[in-house]
């Protein structure tokens, strides 16, 4: 059996590890896109790095787009086989890939407009809006906690990884001459005091384990709660300097997290009388889908439920959805907080409302997440003065700001804890994935002191051999 880490190797996005055993059988964990990585971006994402037409099936283990976002892709390239996931991330996966192909094909005709200009030829998108939809009919759901039998080598469980709703821990049983191996697929772990999530289950004892590392050498701030850093950007931005407050939401789990945190503060009285914008259909869709799978929550929300039917709506908030409602926004003058994705500021709407806001100081634009070194949210982070946005330099006068411990995936100690149910001297080898390379050499130090003899950080493409 051998094991090919084809994204998520060294760097954050792009998750896609490929598992190859003795009958040529070939497992595929997760399908994501590369995102935030500048100009390779697209060149990573157009080179799988391996035959798509070989794969026997696919395992998704949530539907973040650096998880799921290529497999329209996937498919439409030749992959005929089924891809297993739980029934939120079936839902999820769904609506996340027909937007990103709505992205792709807007940005396209935006790009080939200048290129016909400039006499170059026309560039196509990854994938279009109806091999985004033919996807879909690939997908089959399978519930926690269960084992199920792809075929004849290989069995599949899926544990509460308690990063997004119907986010899974993929553990695998496979078979190969009369010997089996166990091997856990950590998907991104989630946090163990979440605000809307179960926290991450215990799992069997593993061979060889594949754990993501994104904060793998930081501890999350707690000592200020998620609504109380919301409330000091709101009167800061909104209350003191009468401007917009625009932040920058990743649509599942961030979204969601914000939203309840607003309605915190209304059921507390501590909410100012504001307008409240969540200009994103797709987070529109995505928060519609998390009310759904209530069972999910944790206990604290669980109880929030009993006296408050709708836990992420609040007086103020309006949905907007289309076009011509987003474009008016940025003819408010009024002070308002608008809500939009994509998270790292690379995509989506929120990108217009920046580009359309970033050069009056009374405004400010808050990060709320993990963004690639090369993204936009992070470029504004490091304090640039000037940016680049569709094509056009802005001067960058507006605040910039940050809540750092606002994040589904775990820290260091969380990820440590999800650990804690295996005993270090029976994992065979652990690899560090889905993180920064500096990150993962000061985790994999804490890890080796936590009895894990044999840390292994792969590099893009690396293929090793598992006894």
């Amino acid at each position: 059996m051998k094991i090919a880490f084809h994204g998520a190797a060294r760097t954050v996005t792009g998750s896609k590890h490929l598992i190859t055993l003795k009958n040529g059988n070939k497992y595929l964990l997760d399908c994501g896109m590369f995102q935030g990585m500048g100009r390779q971006t697209d060149a990573f994402n157009r080179q799988f790095g391996f035959d798509v037409g070989e794969i026997t099936a696919m395992i998704l283990s949530h539907a973040h787009i650096d998880h799921c976002g290529l497999v329209p892709k996937l498919v439409a390239d030749g992959y005929h086989g089924k891809i297993y996931c739980t029934p939120a991330t079936k839902e999820l996966a769904a609506v996340l890939m027909e937007d990103s192909a709505g992205i792709q094909e807007n940005d396209i005709r935006y790009e080939n407009k200048r290129r016909a200009q400039e006499g170059l030829p026309y560039l196509k998108p990854l994938y279009t809006t109806q091999e985004a939809l033919d996807a879909c009919d690939h997908f089959v759901q399978v519930e926690y906690d269960g084992w199920f039998r792809i075929d004849e080598c290989i069995e599949v469980m899926f544990t509460d990884a308690g990063h997004i709703i119907g986010s899974a821990a993929v553990h695998l049983r496979i078979t190969e001459n009369s010997k089996t191996t166990t091997l856990t697929f950590s998907g991104d772990v989630g946090r163990y005091r979440d605000v809307i999530l179960k926290s991450p289950a215990v799992f069997p004892q593993a061979d060889y384990i594949l754990l993501e590392s994104t904060y793998g050498n930081s501890l999350h701030d707690n000592a200020i709660t998620t609504p109380d850093q919301i409330l000091q950007w709101i009167e800061k931005a909104c209350l003191q300097k009468k401007g917009k407050l625009i932040i920058a939401a990743f649509s599942v789990g961030r979204t969601q997290e914000i939203l309840y945190a607003l309605n915190q503060l209304e059921l507390e009285r501590r909410l100012p009388e504001l307008p409240y914008y969540v200009d994103s259909p797709l987070s529109v869709k995505a928060t519609e889908i998390v009310k759904k799978y209530p069972k999910y929550f944790n206990r604290t929300i669980q109880k929030v439920l009993e006296n408050d039917s709708d836990p992420f709506g609040f007086k103020g908030l309006k949905f907007i959805k289309s076009v011509d409602e987003s474009k008016m926004l940025n003819f408010r003058n009024g002070p308002c907080v608008i809500i939009s994705a994509s998270g790292m500021a690379e995509a989506g709407r929120v990108k217009h409302h920046i580009s359309n806001n970033i050069e009056n100081s009374r405004n400010t634009i808050l990060l709320t997440g993990y963004c690639e070194p090369n993204s936009l949210g992070a470029r504004l982070q490091s304090g640039v003065k000037e940016v680049r946005i569709f094509g056009v330099m802005h001067e960058v006068n507006a605040e910039v700001g940050a809540i750092r411990s606002m994040s589904a995936h775990g820290d260091y100690d969380d990820l440590c804890q999800f650990l804690a149910c295996q005993d270090p001297r029976q994992v065979k080898r652990l690899f560090l994935v889905h993180g920064e390379y500096n990150v993962q050499m000061d985790f994999k130090q804490r890890l080796i002191k936590k009895g894990f003899a044999d840390v292994e950080i792969p590099e893009m493409h690396y293929e090793i051999g598992l006894s």
